[in-house]
């Protein structure tokens, strides 16, 4: 498995080796003994898969507080989207800045995004499906959300406001300002 850095640290771009002959390809996505041995020990403990229709649909940037803060390792099954995640941790020297992958079938990357950053996405084409797992359960009374096009964010989603598809929670969602953020730089969430 192929592992590189972002800007962010903490948040890498997993590309999984793809085995393939005429009949399709085999890929293993995850691997927690071998990804330990690289420094990546994460205990995952629920698997979601959604599918969004239209192209140009936006879910996030979303995370949970403490005690079920998550980390989520991101991938495309189908179609393609434009993952992002954002450092919300208050004294982080990166605090406030994104960075933003375009993950789909064809490429095979997957993001993961650590606990203490808010993660979204858009999606590129109709019928993309999103698989991710997550390091800890949905905690409903935890979840939280920023608005997407928070300009003190500036994320360039590839698609304004008024042509995003939005579920009512991401339509109501504060800014980064406003929102609840429990992570400090250098504590473990």
């Amino acid at each position: 498995m192929q592992i590189d850095e972002t800007a962010l640290p903490g948040v890498l771009i997993l590309t999984p080796a793809r085995h393939g002959d005429a009949r399709g390809f085999f890929s293993e996505s995850w691997n927690r003994a071998r990804l330990a041995e690289r420094g990546i020990d994460i205990d995952f403990v629920q698997d979601n898969h959604s599918l969004s229709r239209a192209a140009g649909t936006v879910r996030g940037l979303h995370y949970q507080t403490p005690p079920h803060a998550q980390a989520k390792l991101v991938r495309c099954g189908r179609g393609a989207l434009f993952d992002v995640a954002v450092d919300i941790r208050r004294g982080s020297p990166t605090f406030g800045h994104w960075v933003g992958v375009e993950l789909s079938f064809e490429n095979g990357r997957q993001l993961l995004v650590p606990a203490g950053f808010a993660h979204g996405f858009v999606t590129r084409a109709p019928d993309t499906e999103i698989v991710y797992k997550c390091s800890d359960y949905y905690a409903p009374d935890c979840d939280r959300a920023i608005a997407f096009d928070d300009p003190g964010i500036g994320v360039d989603w590839g698609v304004a406001r008024a042509d995003a598809q939005l579920s009512d929670k991401d339509a109501r969602a504060p800014r980064l300002a406003e929102a609840d953020l429990p992570f400090t730089f250098g504590e473990t969430p």
